[in-house]
């Protein structure tokens, strides 16, 4: 069952009864996701073209990344103003649910020696954080044409009420938690 007919029919219903909430407008959700590949030590260390790190991450997300550039120059790390720093996807609505599906089902059982998702990467304002050390385990991204593996940060934005409630979201949709 795709993920977002499940938090409709299934997970919904259950939050419903376990916060004990009485309007099904205050049930906790995903916002957004939001993801992010740090670009510039590659280009710094590599001089190479970036384009084929922008092509796996249109894979993975299912939509064009956009480019980010420094604002200001800083010597001792040789960056430059306008260097181009990170590439940046913000998915909503099916994109959202689609690649939050593939996360949890697919790509993360991929990994090898997989210790499971720290449980305390929620931040003051309750969204979760994590990293991904390599974008290659992702199934889109061509094997053979990778140069260099890059990290990828994923940031799930929840619209909660309480930190517990962000928690016990992503435990519904089958986030793999560490015990």
């Amino acid at each position: 069952m795709y993920l977002k007919e499940k938090y409709i029919k299934e997970i919904v219903p259950s939050l419903l009864k376990k916060l004990e909430l009485t309007n099904i407008l205050s049930v906790p959700k995903i916002e957004k996701i939001v993801l992010n590949m740090w670009i510039w030590t590659y280009i710094r260390n590599w001089n190479k073209d970036y384009s084929s790190l922008v092509q796996d991450l249109a894979l993975i997300a299912g939509q064009k990344p956009v480019v980010r550039y420094a604002r200001k120059s800083v010597s001792n790390f040789k960056l430059r103003e306008w260097m181009p720093v990170w590439l940046s996807v913000t998915l909503r609505w099916d994109r959202m649910y689609h690649f939050l599906d593939k996360l949890i089902n697919i790509v993360l059982p991929r990994v090898k020696d997989f210790r499971w998702v720290n449980k305390n990467s929620f931040d003051s304002e309750w969204n979760f954080n994590f990293w991904i050390k390599e974008h290659t385990i992702f199934p889109e991204v061509p094997q053979t044409d990778v140069v260099k593996q890059h990290g990828l940060q994923i940031t799930i934005k929840t619209k909660v009420v309480d930190k517990s409630h962000s928690k016990i979201l992503l435990e519904e949709m089958g986030f793999p938690f560490s015990k």
